[in-house]
């Protein structure tokens, strides 16, 4: 896996803090336990202590050097619960209820984000996808300028049967059910922008439908080809395809018989599906059936990064994430 082995390369050369707040999980003890001694990113572990130290004791990890926050005890606390009550108090949050809410392990850990004594956050080995997403949203924010927060999957191919060996970014397959044009030309750019930082590379984009250039008339064609428009107004130097079926953004022959003036030219490596349903089956189809590495979902539009794991995820799957977030989290405001 070259590519994953690049990013967390490029993780180590600016190692940023990322928060864990499931703590008292042997998979997450086991990735930040890694994570640290590698230098892929400095580890701040936010739980009970005693439950983070007697599950490191039962399975031999060292927490040697990687900082423990307990919600209950932490000097921090009065500064991120005054921090919670600033940020939530203006939506009807009373002080009881932030007195409360900061014993939370995830809502700490992105009020240690929001209060930059961190730079980024993984979480949802335990916690749903819902609740992550959430907190995020109201604790950590939007990045400036930025209309919409959503998701993507860093998908890695690297079995022999792949046509090539790297990466692709799926858009969006975890948050954003059903965008507007103006919401999917939303979701476009932040891949972009995703796989620039990732995939380390330019990005080439096709917005997918069932129609090629038209092939098909229908309004959730004109969606596709409307955020697209949209896209090329704001980028004008992004390599991008308006609606284009899935063929012909993956097959250079394809593309030059049925979009012969395409700027991408069949080698599309993110890819931006009109809605979750599509985006949801296209990537599990791809991971179940062809065998990809799915790495997400992975949001994009926050004012520092925050990612989601799935509840089964293994401590690899933790690592590659704490990885990516801490190359996300370079450069972030």
């Amino acid at each position: 896996m070259l590519l994953l082995d690049n990013i967390i390369a490029a993780a180590r050369s600016q190692p940023a803090t990322i928060v864990l707040c499931e703590a008292d999980d042997v998979r997450v003890l086991s990735a930040a336990q890694r994570a640290h001694q590698d230098g892929t990113a400095r580890i701040i572990l936010v739980s009970d202590t005693q439950k983070i130290e007697a599950c490191a004791q039962r399975n031999q990890i060292s927490l040697l050097g990687i900082n423990i926050e307990d919600p209950t005890t932490s000097p921090l606390r009065e500064r991120l619960k005054d921090a919670l009550l600033a940020l939530r108090g203006p939506k009807g949050m009373q002080p009881e209820n932030a007195e409360q809410l900061i014993q939370n392990p995830l809502c700490f850990a992105n009020m240690l984000v929001h209060c930059d004594q961190a730079d980024g956050s993984v979480a949802g080995a335990v916690y749903s996808t819902g609740e992550v997403v959430r907190s995020a949203l109201q604790l950590i924010g939007k990045a400036p300028n930025t209309e919409l927060v959503s998701s993507f999957f860093l998908m890695l191919m690297c079995q022999p049967h792949h046509p090539y060996q790297g990466g692709m970014i799926f858009s969006d397959c975890g948050l954003v059910i059903d965008p507007t044009a103006e919401q999917l030309a939303s979701i476009a750019q932040a891949a972009a922008e995703s796989a620039r930082k990732l995939l380390q590379t330019e990005p080439r984009v096709a917005m997918l439908s069932f129609s090629t250039a038209g092939s098909a008339h229908h309004p959730a064609v004109d969606k596709v080809i409307k955020a697209a428009k949209l896209v090329k107004a704001c980028c004008p130097d992004l390599l991008i395809d308006e609606d284009t079926q899935l063929d012909a953004a993956l097959i250079p022959e394809i593309a030059a018989r049925k979009l012969p003036s395409s700027r991408v030219k069949g080698q599309a490596n993110v890819l931006i599906f009109p809605n979750l349903e599509a985006g949801n089956i296209a990537y599990k189809t791809a991971e179940r059936l062809g065998k990809l590495i799915a790495i997400g979902p992975l949001l994009q539009g926050l004012r520092k990064p925050a990612n989601d794991l799935s509840r089964g995820c293994s401590a690899e799957d933790i690592y590659a994430v704490i990885a990516i977030t801490s190359l996300q989290a370079q450069g972030s405001s």
